[in-house]
This record gives C-alpha cells, structure tokens and sequence, in this order.
C-alpha cells in the first residue's frame, strides 16, 4: 500500500488532530516524525500521510470553511 504526504505540520500535536478528524470519517492516516524528540514543549515536525485515493476528500476535510458573507448576495 503506498501512502502520500498530506500536510507537514510544526508540531506532532496538530498532525494528531488532523488524523483524528480524518480518522471519524474513517480514512486511513499515518504520522511520520520529521525532526528529533521534543523539547521544552517545542514538538517536532511531524508529516500527515493519507492514501492516494483518499487524497481530495482528506484535503476538503482538513480545508477551511468558506463564511458567507451577507454584503455579496446584492
């Protein structure tokens, strides 16, 4: 099975919560770390990987929402 990268994050932390996410709308994730042990609360790198074919949908979930704005229907 061949696995792509998603997003990099700066922190091991924001990876997790995006896999969490990922992980109730049942696609398949994996976290590789990119830096060495955190240290004095900084993190580590940390890269989201998702497979090929769940690549579009992972992207629009992890996306952010788009507000309507009331000025633009006139």
């Amino acid at each position: 099975m061949s696995w792509i990268v998603l997003k990099t994050t700066r922190t091991r932390w924001e990876a997790e919560l995006m896999q969490q996410i990922l992980a109730a709308h049942q696609i398949p994730t994996r976290i590789l770390d990119l830096g060495i042990a955190s240290y004095l609360g900084t993190g580590s790198p940390a890269a989201l990987q998702v497979r090929p074919e769940d690549r579009w949908t992972a992207l629009l979930l992890l996306s952010p929402l788009e507000e309507e704005q009331a000025g633009e229907e006139m």
